[in-house]
């Protein structure tokens, strides 16, 4: 085919489908002009909506370290602390599974559940003992079991039945959102958990008041007749800050038996604040006052302690964090009476969202010869330990768990 003829096909293209671009102008407009002259037909019926779905979350973590103790304990057991509890050990922390459909009004749906499985090195810590509970190993590795449902209340009253984490403290069981790998004194020392009810109400923007009725501290399972109550309120005063209030009061030591028995009160103040003064930059305390009795004509003794918090987000990946604690133990949580103390240096790289790795330095120190060294009884008055703590997780719950 010559170049003439290519040219002549093309020239017939181009009048085909100008000729057919002007038809379909034509009927366009036709159908234009009759739409404007006749009446528009009723609109159809909406179709129904669907039932919404349950949006069901997941997540998944898993915590290890390596922990080195210049004590050199000959039963690499590292004294106070909650997790972190072995050293010279390639080590276990916790791996937990986060199961939760969360409730949502707006959608139409005012109930909700949330189970947490805990395994590792933490539920041997954390979980209930025959000393406060009737069978612990029934729920040992249940960290969390409890159903919600938000009544139509003011802002929503929403009421929680179950098994649930305790407010009291300012770190959580999680240690992708603290702000160290290992626990604060406080954290180790003050109730892991209750269950009972738990009633929380938004009265507004700023205020949320929060009422616990529970069988105790540590206590799945109910061991005497006396229930405890639990006061909350959390307060956001002002842009970046949340403060938390807790009151905690309860018979712990009472066994139910004829009066003249045990029947002293555990009781817990703890209030917490945390402020987040820049996207780079966080401080937090939380202020602690907790007096036990076994009788209540005797004299309690008394735990107060203070802990104190900064973390610096270096760069997106990268963070420095630093932790103070002051803790005046009558024995309530090392056995002995003396003032404990102790500073954490963390040093923090996200790796990628999901995984991030720790270096931690840490000291603690005593007014009496409390920890122990690699001459058996001959403890020291210090400790300090250098850990590398892991953590990954991965689903679909965002936030802090």
């Amino acid at each position: 085919m010559t170049g003439t003829d290519v040219a002549g096909v093309g020239e017939t293209g181009i009048r085909r489908a100008g000729l057919v671009l002007l038809g379909a102008l034509v009927v366009f407009a036709s159908a234009t002009h009759a739409s404007a002259q006749e009446p528009s037909p009723p609109p159809a019926a909406a179709p129904v909506a669907p039932e919404p779905r349950t949006p069901f979350r997941f997540g998944v973590t898993f915590e290890g370290y390596y922990q080195w103790n210049g004590n050199a304990p000959p039963d690499r057991v590292t004294p106070l602390r909650a997790y972190d509890t072995r050293a010279n050990t390639f080590a276990l922390q916790q791996t937990a599974v986060v199961i939760e459909s969360a409730p949502d009004v707006a959608a139409g749906r005012r109930f909700g559940a949330r189970v947490d499985l805990q395994f590792g090195q933490a539920t041997a810590v954390l979980q209930g003992s025959p000393a406060n509970e009737p069978r612990p190993e029934l729920y040992q590795n249940i960290w969390q079991a409890y159903g919600t449902y938000i009544f139509p209340v003011g802002r929503g009253l929403q009421t929680d039945f179950g098994k649930f984490a305790s407010t009291l403290g300012y770190e959580t069981n999680y240690a992708k959102d603290n702000h160290h790998f290992s626990r604060a004194y406080l954290f180790n020392f003050l109730p892991y958990y209750h269950s009972g009810l738990r009633v929380s109400l938004p009265v507004s923007d700023q205020l949320t008041l929060m009422y616990m009725l529970t069988n105790g501290i540590q206590q799945t399972e109910e061991f005497n007749d006396v229930k405890s109550s639990h006061v909350t309120a959390i307060v956001t005063p002002g842009k970046g800050v949340t403060w938390t209030v807790n009151y905690y009061a309860g018979q712990e030591q009472s066994d139910g038996a004829e009066p003249g028995g045990p029947d002293g009160f555990f009781r817990v103040f703890d209030t917490y604040v945390n402020w987040v003064l820049t996207p780079a930059l966080t401080f937090a305390l939380d202020v602690n006052h907790t007096t036990n009795e076994v009788n209540q004509a005797d004299d309690a003794l008394s735990n107060t302690g203070l802990s104190a918090y900064a973390r610096y987000q270096i760069a997106q990946p990268a963070a420095l964090a630093v932790r103070y604690e002051h803790l005046d133990d009558q024995g309530l949580f090392g056995g002995i009476d003396q003032r404990l103390q102790e500073i954490t240096a963390t040093y923090e790289h996200r790796l990628a969202d999901g995984f991030l790795v720790r270096g931690e330095y840490r000291r603690d120190w005593s007014t009496q010869p409390y920890f122990t060294s690699s001459v058996p009884g001959d403890p020291r008055r210090a400790q300090n330990t250098f850990t590398a703590g892991l953590v990954w997780w991965f689903g679909n719950k965002s936030g802090t768990w």
